[in-house]
């Protein structure tokens, strides 16, 4: 009976950590947005780190990029979001 136990025991841990994930993921409303003006404004202040997370070979043939900004594959942002440091203003862009 104890197996039994461990099993309804490890579905309630594993249904209890995506439910905590799913609710610490903000939705798109909750995400600041800026203007390009804003933008604009801002270039060249070291509290600002911009994110080309355009597909990559839209941002490999564009001749439009955004001087100083980082290329960042939005497919892989778990393996990519750790590197940069959380009290900087951090601008992704894709168009």
């Amino acid at each position: 009976m104890k197996h039994g136990y461990n099993k309804v025991y490890c579905f309630l841990l594993i249904a209890s950590l995506f439910l905590t994930t799913l609710t610490a993921v903000p939705s798109a409303a909750d995400v600041p947005k800026i203007t390009a003006e804003e933008l604009m404004a801002k270039l060249g202040s070291p509290d600002l780190i911009i994110i080309d997370v355009r597909i990559e070979r839209d941002w490999k043939s564009s001749p439009l990029k955004v001087k100083g900004a980082a290329w960042e594959d939005f497919l892989d942002v778990d393996t990519w979001a750790q590197k940069y440091p959380k009290d900087k203003t951090i601008v992704l862009y894709c168009d």
